[in-house]
């Protein structure tokens, strides 16, 4: 749309780095259980937690040996989650992801989701090195997005405003940039006024939409070609192109590609061919997903 169409995620989200509680990798963490550094986090290691443990259920206490979290951290973490629709009860006080979060299975940030890199790194070739990005709907929030995975080869991210924690677990408000508007054009209209209610982030870059109207227009035109395309909406120099990953009908994330305005002032019919393409296979991800027992 115009000037400005969905723009890129040069500037993730701020996130905390991972608990010096959890081992690198997987397996419960060495040394005393910690209450973690911050709610997101925590959060963060009890999805993970679900993804690297396989199986269909687990009790608060074998999350908790695995993250190194308190018993009582994990216990109020998975009852928020069962109010919140992420997570479900069974019986004998266990605890599985609900069907309808299929995303925490795709995003619990399993790192062994080679396929993912796999198409990020595709999309990177086929846009002569353009900077791949895989955002998700965050959470515990419907209104936000998070960076789960990236290819960007030798990329220094300090060029990009981020920092490697950034880019590891990093939520945004969704009315910036081509992946969050992507993400919002789908999510229902309570989910977008609660979006339109919240301020311009102060880092946006001039690219970005000020205007309600001027928003909610980009969004109409999201839907009707299928991907966004954004002009310096979260910082200068930057231009993107983002498409949509859907699961069932609901929106589950978007692909960014970003490329520096100097080499990419307008986004080429093949950047939005092969942007459209990675988000429709990581679509197809959605369909060929396990079922959940129960």
């Amino acid at each position: 749309m115009g000037n400005r169409t969905a723009a890129p995620q040069s500037t993730a989200p701020e996130a905390p780095a991972p608990p010096t509680g959890r081992a690198s990798g997987s397996a419960a963490a060495a040394g005393p259980r910690t209450s973690g550094s911050g709610h997101a986090e925590r959060v963060f290691l009890v999805q993970t937690a679900f993804a690297e443990l396989g199986g269909s259920a687990h009790g608060p206490g074998e999350i908790a040996d695995f993250t190194g979290l308190d018993d009582s951290v994990v216990y109020r973490i998975l009852q928020s989650g069962v109010y919140q629709r992420i997570f479900e009860r069974v019986d004998r006080g266990l605890y599985r992801l609900r069907t309808s979060a299929a995303q925490l299975a795709f995003t619990a940030l399993d790192h062994r989701l080679d396929g993912a890199q796999a198409v990020l790194r595709e999309l990177r070739a086929a846009t002569g090195n353009g900077l791949a990005f895989l955002y998700m709907v965050a959470p515990f929030s419907g209104a936000q997005r998070q960076c789960v995975d990236m290819a960007v080869g030798d990329s220094d991210l300090a060029e990009l405003g981020m920092t490697p924690r950034d880019v590891l677990s990093v939520t945004r408000s969704l009315r910036t940039g081509a992946s969050g508007r992507t993400i919002l054009a789908y999510l229902p209209e309570v989910l977008q006024q609660r979006v339109l209610a919240e301020p311009v982030p102060e880092q946006a870059g001039p690219g970005v939409y000020r205007d309600n109207d001027a928003l909610l227009a980009s969004l109409a035109e999201v839907r009707d070609v299928g991907y966004a395309l954004g002009y310096e909406e979260c910082m200068a120099g930057w231009n993107s192109c983002a498409a949509p990953i859907m699961w069932d009908g609901a929106i589950m994330g978007a692909v960014l590609l970003l490329k520096q305005k100097s080499v990419m002032p307008k986004a080429p019919g093949g950047v939005i061919e092969a942007t459209k393409e990675a988000a429709a296979v990581l679509s197809r991800y959605g369909a060929a997903r396990p079922a959940m027992e129960g």
